[in-house]
């Protein structure tokens, strides 16, 4: 999620500043915003602004989506200028969360590994690992880093592999092997005079590179548009001529699990859910110069929700709510 455009190429303090401005006219994604802003302010090297960001977010009387993968980035900037037992105490309350998303614990096990605590954070991803991907018989893309770096770290470490390490190789799909990508004595071979290991490791760098890139061209999520119930009262309230594409609230939400149950069995990946909102919705059509009375404008409303980072992962983890909003875990509702 954070920006790699290099410095010298965006004024990374003047896009956090536009990304602030646009938070303000957005409040319903503020929380994504402005997350986006503290990353520009890292690599604009103002990393106490960027703490202020996070400050911002965790003080918030509104609750956050996502309050694990925010302490998570506060603690990550504040090691990097010098806030080391801050940092470590906010990495050990995230870990005592338990977070069911995999971006929290990459983050603090990638601080932990950066400042050569390998042991720490081969313990952080394997929680993470466990807690995630345990009975979990086909693992989420979401959490591919998590086995990546465990291996990684573990490789750094000199153990031997387990079936976690099996698994991410399994789902390595580069020409050169983990093993090699993460082979310890590679960093040697990048001040080596012997021109055959210096093509090897020019061939290691392209795969990584390649593996990279195919990550950041991942499209937005396959988003399908859910409904609160509230919310899709007021809409077909005021806008009468979708009702023939929400009949009731119940169908609603049974076409949206029909319909990503068909698309994940198609193999269409990436798949999320967005909710809409009616003031948000209105504001879109306005914006549009269209009727929100439409049914053709609902999947661009979806699509744009989704490209400001408002989709959430289909299916919800193991353990997770529904996204139904019911309460319930997922298995035991929309999932069962």
């Amino acid at each position: 999620m954070r920006p790699d455009t290099p410095a010298e190429n965006v004024d990374h303090s003047a896009e956090a500043a536009r990304l602030e401005r646009t938070a303000a006219r957005y409040p319903e994604d503020a929380e994504a915003l402005l997350l986006q802003a503290a990353a520009h302010l890292e690599l604009a090297g103002d990393r106490p602004a960027a703490t202020a960001l996070y400050d911002r977010l965790l003080s918030s009387a509104d609750a956050l989506e996502t309050p694990h993968l925010v302490r998570a980035l506060k603690a990550s900037n504040l090691w990097e200028y010098g806030h080391e037992a801050e940092a470590r105490a906010i990495i050990d309350g995230v870990r005592t969360g338990a977070p069911r998303d995999a971006a929290p614990w990459v983050i603090v096990a990638e601080s932990l590994e950066s400042h050569d605590e390998l042991e720490a954070a081969q313990e952080t991803f394997t929680e993470g690992v466990t807690l995630l991907l345990t009975d979990v018989p086909e693992p989420p893309y979401s959490t591919h880093p998590l086995l990546f770096g465990r291996h990684r770290v573990r490789r750094m470490l000199g153990v031997s592999h387990d079936e976690w390490d099996t698994l991410a190789d399994t789902l390595h799909s580069s020409s050169v092997s983990l093993d090699e990508l993460h082979d310890p004595k590679r960093v040697w071979s990048l001040g080596s005079d012997n021109p055959a290991e210096l093509e090897a490791e020019i061939s290691r760098l392209r795969a990584e590179l390649g593996a990279f890139r195919e990550a950041l061209s991942r499209p937005f999520p396959v988003a399908v548009l859910h409904w609160p119930e509230g919310e899709l009262a007021e809409l077909v309230g005021a806008y009468e001529s979708l009702a023939v594409e929400y009949p009731s609230h119940e169908e609603h939400l049974a076409t949206i699990e029909g319909s990503l149950r068909e698309l994940a069995a198609s193999g269409t990946p990436n798949l999320g859910i967005v909710t809409g909102t009616v003031p948000s919705y209105e504001a879109f059509a306005a914006s549009e110069g269209a009727s929100p009375g439409d049914a053709d404008l609902l999947p661009q409303y979806a699509t744009t929700l989704a490209a400001r980072g408002r989709a959430v992962v289909w299916p919800p983890q193991r353990g997770a709510s529904c996204w139904c909003g019911s309460g319930r875990a997922y298995g035991e509702c929309h999932g069962a």
